[in-house]
């Protein structure tokens, strides 16, 4: 089996030649292959092109995103980019939106270097910013141009499992638009009933996103990200009344057209692993372990197969710090056999990351994941 066919048959409960080993190659590993760095990589270089080298230097599984914009006659951008020294570029971009609600936004972004890019100025200042903010991204004049993402498509072929990216949930939808901090006190403070109006738009708009995908493209799988909303940040009683209903509905649309769907949930999960279950997705990632995650050892990897019950995949949990950088190779192989252990004789697993891989993984931790992973003991 090809790299491609072995996730898309381990999102599926298949049976597979060799158990699917995924680390999350996304911004560092690929710079570093490519000998470029992070600024030339974010700007330069499409990621999905960085991912194909990466994993096809390593023979190994992975799944990668491909994103598109949309664009609409009535949003105006534009963007500065500054050196700021000390290997920093600042990156200013003017939003003016002449819609229903005419607004001008301004949003700031630091390149590095040696990092991955960072906001330091959201979009919106206010939450009486947010009504112009929801209308201009959830314009239903938005046109979606598919041709870049499908060349990306074509062009990594069998190489991992490319999948279109939904972007983030709802809550995540107005941290993105706020950050973290101010996006809590605006659902704390704003009524359930304007905010749930916004989530049957938000939810409306996605679902009919995935229907031109799905009309138009081949993507086979879908992803969902994870910024703030998650267990370690949002908490779970929060995630389960915004977004769980929200991935709910995306998966339904999603499986209605006979394609996966994968969502990304970040630190903490142990508290929503039935709920994993009950939205209906096809595979979450990453089951962290600590401090970072709470999925510990065999104990914790059997907790998350029993909630699981092989009806969601287990994509995750070999500990990118602990154990890729700090540890031996006997280390990695140590969590890898735990993973196996625990989920012995199930179809529905792929090991994986606990997070992206940090550059300064030594590679031969790599080579000792991947050949464990394909072991057959």
């Amino acid at each position: 089996m090809k790299p491609k066919e072995r996730m898309l048959r381990a999102y599926k409960g298949e049976p597979v030649d060799t158990v699917p080993v995924a680390p999350e190659f996304w911004y560092y590993y690929p710079a570093k292959i490519l000998g470029v760095d992070m600024i030339e990589f974010e700007r330069n270089i499409p990621l999905w092109r960085g991912l194909k080298t990466t994993f096809e230097y390593f023979a190994c599984e992975g799944w990668g995103a491909a994103f598109t914009t949309p664009q609409n006659e009535d949003k105006h951008i534009r963007r500065t980019l500054k050196n700021i020294g000390d290997k920093k570029y600042e990156e200013t971009t003017e939003i003016s939106w002449q819609g229903r609600i005419k607004q001008t936004m301004g949003t700031k972004k630091i390149y590095h270097a040696s990092e991955p890019s960072w906001v330091t100025e959201h979009p919106v200042k206010s939450p009486e910013e947010i009504p112009a903010y929801v209308d201009m991204e959830l314009d239903p004049n938005n046109r979606y141009d598919f041709s870049e993402v499908i060349q990306a498509h074509a062009e990594t072929g069998e190489a991992y499992l490319l999948e279109f990216w939904l972007g983030v949930p709802f809550f995540d939808f107005f941290g993105q638009a706020m950050g973290f901090e101010k996006a809590v006190y605006y659902f704390l403070s704003e009524e359930d009933k304007t905010l749930w109006e916004y989530h049957h738009r938000y939810t409306d708009y996605t679902c009919e996103l995935v229907r031109r995908v799905c009309g138009e493209t081949g993507f086979e799988s879908f992803v969902i990200g994870c910024s703030s909303s998650c267990n370690s940040l949002l908490g779970p009683d929060l995630w389960r009344k915004w977004d769980k209903p929200y991935i709910t509905a995306v998966a339904e649309e999603v499986h209605r057209h006979g394609r996966m769907l994968h969502i990304h949930f970040h630190g903490k999960s142990g508290e929503t692993l039935g709920d994993f279950v009950e939205t209906g997705v096809d595979c979450v990632c990453p089951f962290e372990r600590p401090p970072g995650g709470d999925i510990e050892g065999a104990a914790g990897l059997t907790e998350v197969r029993r909630h699981l019950r092989d009806r969601v995949t287990m994509n995750g949990n070999v500990h990118t710090v602990k154990t890729l950088i700090q540890g031996s190779q006997k280390d990695v192989q140590r969590e890898v056999r735990e993973i196996k252990e625990a989920f012995r004789g199930s179809k529905r697993f792929i090991i994986g990351t606990g997070d992206q891989v940090g550059r300064e993984t030594r590679e031969e931790n790599l080579w000792a994941m991947i050949r464990e992973g394909r072991s057959r003991g």
